[in-house]
C-alpha cells in the first residue's frame, strides 16, 4: 500500500508496543486517526518492572505508564480500554469488538502480546492461591497476599520465576523453585550462567529443585496446600506462582486468515502477507538475521524497536528490522544484561570470576565470531559485547577471557567480513 499521512491506523492491543507505535506515528507527522484497543483497563504501560520494582512496592502505577493520559487526548489518539477485538475482516477493513463496536481501518497493527502459559490442571483454575505474573492486576493480587513468612512454590526456573523468587525472598517469604530441566535458565543461557544463578539463589535461601516434575497440586478448601513431585517429595505451600513461559495472543489473527506459527508471521518490515497489515512485539514471528529462519522475541526493547519501525513504514520511510536483540534481568543485587543470540554457539569465553564472585561476563562464539554476551554486573562488557556482535568481530579467546584487555579497543580485532 502507498503511504498516506491521513490513513486510519487501528492498533489491536494497548501495551508497550502499541503505545510506542502511537507516539512514533504522531512524532513522525501522521495526521490520520490512530486508535488503540486493549483488553486491560489501563493506558499503555511497561511490563518489566512488574516482577521487580512494582512487586517490591517501589513504584506506583503512574510510573509504569509510558505517557500520561493527557498525551493521548492532546495528540488525538483514541484508546479503548477494557475492550477486546474479537474479529478482523481483512478485505472489508473492519474490526469488531466485544462491546459491539465496529471500527474501520486502512492499516491495522497487531500488538496483542501474549499471556502466561497455564498449567494443564483443571483444579488450579479455581484455586485461590495460584498466581501468574503478566499484568498490573496479577501483581496487585500477589502483593495482597501475606508474603512475609509465607511458603511460596515457584514453578519454573526461567527469568520471571527467578525474578519473582528474588523479590519474595527480600520480602521474607520462604521460597521453593521447581524447575523441570536439569539447570536454571536452561533454554536461554549457558551452564556457567545457570550455575551462577543457582549459587546466588541458594545463598539467598531459596530451595531450588532441579529435574523436578510436578506430579500433583493437592487442593484443600479451595487452595493448593501441597505440591507433590514425581520423586514423591511433598512441598507444603501457602502460595503458588506459575512461571513456565508465555503463549502469543495470535488467535484473532488466525481467525482472520493471517499466517500464524507460534505468533503472527511477518517479513523483515513486520508486514504480514496482507497489504496494510502488521504485527509487532511479543506476538510477531519475524526473520532472524543472525541465525536465519524465524524467531519471536519476548522483550521490551524488541517491542519498542518494532513499533518505531512500523511507524516509519506507515509513513513511507520503512527499513528492514535487523536490530540487535538485548535483554536484562534484575535478581537481588545482580543485573544480567544479555545481547545477541547464543543459539548454535560452539565456544564460550568467561571473563572474570564466575565461580565465587558476582561480576563476570560470558561471550558466545560460533566459528570464532562473537555472537552473544551475558554480562553479570558488567555494563562495560555489555556495551563492548554489543559492538563486537554488531560487527561480527573475531576476537582472540585470550583477550575475551582477560579482564585487563579493553574490549572497546576495536582496532585490535578483525571482523568476519575482513
Amino acid at each position: 500500500m502507498e503511504p498516506t499521512r491521513d490513513s486510519r491506523v487501528l492498533v489491536v492491543g494497548a501495551g508497550q508496543a502499541a503505545g510506542e507505535l502511537a507516539g512514533a506515528l504522531r512524532a513522525g507527522g501522521h495526521e490520520g486517526h490512530v486508535t488503540l484497543v486493549g483488553s486491560e483497563p489501563h493506558f499503555p504501560y511497561t511490563r518489566p518492572p512488574l516482577s521487580k520494582a512494582y512487586l517490591r512496592g517501589e513504584v506506583a502505577i503512574a510510573e509504569l505508564y509510558l505517557r500520561p493520559a493527557d498525551f493521548y487526548r492532546d495528540h488525538d489518539i483514541t484508546v479503548h480500554r477494557g475492550v477486546a477485538v474479537e474479529w478482523v475482516d481483512l478485505h472489508g477493513r473492519r474490526a469488531g469488538c466485544d462491546d459491539g463496536s465496529v471500527l474501520d481501518w486502512d492499516r491495522i497493527v497487531f500488538a496483542t502480546g501474549g499471556r502466561p502459559r497455564r498449567v494443564a490442571d483443571p483444579g488450579l483454575e479455581s484455586a485461590g492461591n495460584v498466581h501468574y505474573v503478566r499484568t498490573i492486576e496479577d501483581v496487585e493480587r500477589l502483593r495482597r497476599t501475606t508474603i512475609a513468612g509465607s511458603r511460596f512454590a515457584v514453578v519454573g526456573g526461567g527469568y520471571v520465576g527467578l525474578e519473582v523468587a528474588a523479590v519474595l525472598r527480600r520480602l521474607d517469604a520462604r521460597v521453593t523453585v521447581i524447575e523441570a530441566a536439569d539447570r536454571l535458565l536452561a533454554r536461554v543461557t549457558s551452564p556457567v550462567v545457570s550455575e551462577f544463578f543457582l549459587r546466588v539463589h541458594t545463598q539467598e535461601g531459596v530451595d531450588v529443585r532441579l529435574s523436578a516434575q510436578v506430579e500433583l497440586f493437592q487442593v484443600e478448601d479451595g487452595n493448593v496446600s501441597t505440591v507433590v513431585l514425581g520423586d514423591g517429595s511433598r512441598i507444603p505451600v501457602d502460595q503458588v506462582l506459575i512461571g513456565i513461559g508465555m503463549v502469543p495472543n495470535d488467535e484473532v489473527a488466525a481467525r482472520a486468515g493471517l499466517d500464524v506459527d507460534n505468533g503472527i508471521v511477518v517479513d523483515e518490515f513486520c508486514r504480514t502477507g496482507t497489504a496494510g497489515v502488521y504485527a509487532i512485539g511479543d506476538v510477531a514471528r519475524h526473520p532472524d538475521p543472525l541465525n536465519g529462519g524465524l524467531r519471536r522475541l519476548e522483550s521490551m526493547p524488541n517491542a519498542a524497536a518494532q513499533a518505531r519501525l512500523v511507524a516509519e513504514d506507515i509513513l513511507g520511510r520503512g527499513r528492514p528490522y535487523n536490530d540487535l536483540p538485548w535483554f536484562w534481568s534484575d535478581q537481588y543485587d545482580v543485573k544480567l544484561q544479555a545481547a545477541g543470540s547464543s543459539a548454535g554457539y560452539d565456544t564460550v569465553a568467561v571473563r572474570g570470576d564466575a565461580m565465587s564472585g558476582r561480576r563476570f561476563s560470558v561471550f558466545y562464539l560460533r566459528d570464532g565470531v562473537v555472537r552473544a554476551v551475558d554480562a553479570i554486573c558488567s555494563p562495560a562488557d555489555f556495551a563492548a559485547g554489543k559492538a563486537l556482535i554488531a560487527s561480527s568481530a573475531v576476537v582472540p579467546l585470550s583477550d575475551l577471557q582477560d579482564p585487563s584487555v579493553p574490549l572497546r579497543r576495536r582496532r585490535s580485532f578483525t571482523s568476519e567480513a575482513s
